[in-house]
C-alpha cells in the first residue's frame, strides 16, 4: 500500500501542528485561530521543511467555508438582529465604509489598481464572529445587552461580506481591467441584473421550498433513531445545498451553505443538529485556516514593516474609533461604544474568505493577502489586552476627559422619568431591572396586581414601547447610580433584577444599597454555585434558580395530576414507607 499519498499527509500534517500550536497559543491567553494560521504558516511553500499540497488544502478549505457559513447560518436569528437593529445596522454600514475607504486608499496610494484595493479594504473592514463570540463568553457578557449589540453588529457585517462574495465574481473582470478596460454601463448593469435574478431564484426556492422540505426530511430522519444517519442528514444538506447553489444558480458555496443553515434552523431538531455537527464543523474549520495561513509570507513583517503598522492602525485604530464615536452619536453608554469598538478591533474567517476569493479571481496581489493575514495574526492576538483594558479606560475617560463627562451626563429623554409622571407611583414601588422575557412576566403579574413599578432597560427601543404603553421606564445600565435615582430606587421596597447577565448583579445591588440600605432585592441564577454564592454575599437577597424552579413547577404539576387521577391506587409504591 502507498504511503506517499498527498491527501493524507495535509490532513495529518494541518491538524496536528494545528493542535500542538492551538494548545500553545489557548495557554498564553491567545485565541485558537492564531495557533492554527501559525501552523499554516509552517508547512506552507515561504517557510522551510515540510510544504503541504496547497491544491488539496484549497479543496479542503473550501469545506470548511461550507460549514463555517453553515453554522453562521443555523445560529442566525432575525428576532435578535432586529431587537438591536437601531444601532447595529447604521453602525455597522457606516462603519465598513469607512474601513473600507481606508484601506483603498491605502492601498491606492501603494498604486494598486481598483479591484486589489476594493477587496483589500473590505477584507480590513469585517471582524471575526468566531473571536468575539470566544471573548464575550469569556467574559460573561455575551448574553447582556452590550453583548447583544456587538453580536448583531458583526451579523450585520457578516450579511454584508455574503453579497460582497456573490457580487465580486461577475464583476472581477471589471476590477482587473482598471482603466484599460473602461466601463460598459450596460453589460456591468446585465451582469448585476442576472447574478441578483439567479441569487433571488435561490433564495425564493429556499425560503419557499427548502423552509418546508428540509425540516420535516430532518424529522423523517430522525424518527429511525440513528444519531450517524441524522449527522450524515446535515452535513450532506451544507455540502449538497452549497454545491448544487453554486452549479445551478451559480452562487457561491458561502451563500449556498448559509442559507442550508438557514433553513435548517426552521426545524425543531436546529439545536441537535447544531451539536452533532459542530465537531465535523470545527475540523474543517481548522484546516480553513491551515490553508489561509499556508497564503502567508512572513517576510512581509520585516520587508514591508510600515504597511503592516498602517494596515494594524486601521483595523485597531480607525475601526474602533469609528464604530466608537457612532455609537456614541446614537446616544449609547459610553461602556457600550467601548466594547463594541474591541469587539472590532480584528479581522477574521470572512477576511480570509475574501483574500482566498481575491486571490483566486486574481484581483488580489500576493503581498495583499500576506498584509491582510499579518494583521489579522497580529490583532487578534492583541485583542484580549483590549477587553482587559476597557473598565481601566472607561474609569481614566470618566475622571480625566471632559468630554467623556459630557456624553454620560447629556440630556436624554429616556434616561429620566417623564414630568408627569404619576407621584404615588414613586413611592414603595418596585423597581424591575430588564424588560426581557422574564422581566415582562413580572411586569405583567405587577399590573395584573396593581403594584406600582418603574423598569430600568438598556434597550433604548423597549423603553420607548413601554412608555408608548404608559409604563415607567428609564434608560440605563443599572450599575450606574443615576439610572437607579432615575427610577427613584430610594422610595422603592423591592428591587427585581431580571436581567441574564449574573456578571454585574453584585455592582447593582450595591449601588441600589448604597442607596436604599433597606431594600430587599430579587435575582436570578442559572448557576447553582453563583446562586450559592449570591445568596452567601448579599443579604436580604432572594436568588432564584432557573433550573431549581422549574423542577418544582414540574414537579407540582405531576404530584397535582397524580392526585387527580381517577381510580389512584392508595397503595404505596413498594420500597417506600
Amino acid at each position: 500500500m502507498p504511503h506517499s499519498v498527498p491527501l493524507i499527509h495535509t490532513i495529518a500534517a494541518a491538524l496536528g501542528l494545528a493542535l500542538v500550536l492551538g494548545f500553545v497559543a489557548a495557554r498564553l491567553r491567545l485565541p485558537a485561530l492564531v495557533g492554527y494560521l501559525v501552523a499554516g504558516v509552517l508547512i506552507g511553500p515561504f517557510t522551510p521543511g515540510f510544504v503541504a499540497d496547497a491544491a488539496m488544502a484549497s479543496q479542503l478549505a473550501e469545506i470548511g467555508v461550507m460549514l463555517l457559513m453553515f453554522g453562521v447560518g443555523l445560529h442566525f436569528s432575525f428576532g435578535d438582529l432586529l431587537a438591536v437593529r437601531k444601532i447595529a445596522l447604521p453602525g455597522a454600514v457606516v462603519q465598513m465604509m469607512v474601513a473600507t475607504a481606508l484601506g483603498m486608499a491605502l492601498a491606492t496610494w501603494w498604486g494598486w489598481g481598483l479591484g486589489a484595493a476594493l477587496v483589500f479594504g473590505l477584507a480590513l473592514s469585517v471582524a471575526s464572529t468566531v473571536v468575539l463570540l470566544r471573548a464575550l463568553e469569556a467574559r460573561g457578557i455575551l448574553n447582556s445587552y452590550t453583548g447583544r449589540v456587538a453580536v448583531g453588529w458583526l451579523v450585520v457585517e457578516d450579511l454584508a461580506m455574503v453579497l460582497v462574495l456573490v457580487l465580486l465574481p461577475p464583476l472581477a473582470e471589471w476590477l482587473k481591467g482598471g482603466s484599460d478596460a473602461p466601463l460598459n454601463a450596460a453589460q456591468l448593469w446585465q451582469t448585476l441584473g442576472w447574478t441578483l435574478l439567479q441569487v433571488g431564484g435561490f433564495v425564493a426556492l429556499m425560503l419557499l421550498v427548502g423552509r418546508r422540505l428540509f425540516p420535516w426530511m430532518l424529522w423523517q430522519v430522525a424518527r429511525t433513531g440513528s444519531r450517524e444517519l441524522f449527522t450524515l442528514c446535515v452535513v450532506a444538506a451544507a455540502v449538497g445545498i452549497a454545491f448544487g447553489s453554486a452549479a445551478l444558480f451559480g452562487v457561491s458555496f458561502a451563500l449556498g451553505a448559509f442559507f442550508a443553515g438557514m433553513v435548517m434552523r426552521e426545524s425543531e431538531f436546529s439545536h441537535r443538529a447544531a451539536q452533532q455537527s459542530l465537531p465535523l464543523r470545527d475540523a474543517f474549520a481548522v484546516l480553513f485556516f491551515v490553508s489561509v495561513g499556508m497564503l502567508f509570507n512572513p517576510a512581509v513583517l520585516w520587508e514591508r514593516p510600515l504597511q503592516v503598522l498602517a494596515v494594524l492602525a486601521i483595523i485597531m485604530l480607525g475601526k474602533t474609533l469609528a464604530a466608537a464615536a457612532l455609537v456614541l452619536a446614537l446616544r449609547y453608554r459610553l461602556n457600550t461604544a467601548l466594547t463594541v469598538s474591541a469587539s472590532l478591533a480584528q479581522i477574521g474567517e470572512f477576511s480570509f474568505i475574501l483574500v482566498s476569493l481575491g486571490s483566486s479571481l486574481g484581483l488580489l496581489p500576493p503581498e495583499g493577502a500576506s498584509l491582510v493575514l499579518a494583521g489579522a495574526l497580529i490583532s487578534m492576538a492583541l485583542n484580549p489586552l483590549l477587553f482587559h483594558a476597557i473598565a481601566p479606560l472607561e474609569e481614566w475617560l470618566r475622571t480625566h476627559c471632559v468630554l467623556a463627562r459630557r456624553l454620560e451626563q447629556r440630556n436624554d429623554p429616556l434616561a429620566e422619568l417623564p414630568m408627569g409622571t404619576n407621584s404615588q407611583l414613586l413611592a414603595r414601588q418596585v423597581v424591575l431591572v430588564g424588560h426581557g422575557r422574564l422581566g415582562r412576566r413580572v411586569a405583567s403579574a405587577l399590573t395584573a396586581h396593581g403594584i406600582a413599578f418603574v423598569v430600568a432597560e438598556q434597550n433604548r427601543k423597549r423603553v420607548e414601547s413601554l412608555r408608548a404603553e404608559g409604563i415607567a421606564a428609564v434608560f440605563g445600565d443599572a450599575e450606574d447610580p443615576a439610572v437607579l435615582i432615575q427610577a427613584h430606587i430610594a422610595q422603592a421596597y423591592l428591587l427585581v433584577i431580571a436581567t441574564p447577565d449574573t456578571m454585574n448583579v453584585r455592582q447593582i445591588i450595591a449601588t441600589a444599597r448604597a442607596l436604599n440600605p433597606t431594600i430587599e432585592t430579587v435575582v436570578r441564577s442559572h448557576n447553582e454555585d453563583e446562586a450559592h454564592r449570591l445568596a452567601q454575599e448579599c443579604d436580604r437577597t432572594e436568588v432564584f434558580l432557573a433550573d431549581e424552579a422549574l423542577a418544582q413547577s414540574m414537579t407540582r404539576h405531576v404530584l397535582d395530576r397524580t392526585q387527580a387521577r381517577p381510580g389512584r391506587s392508595p397503595h404505596p409504591v413498594p420500597g417506600q414507607a
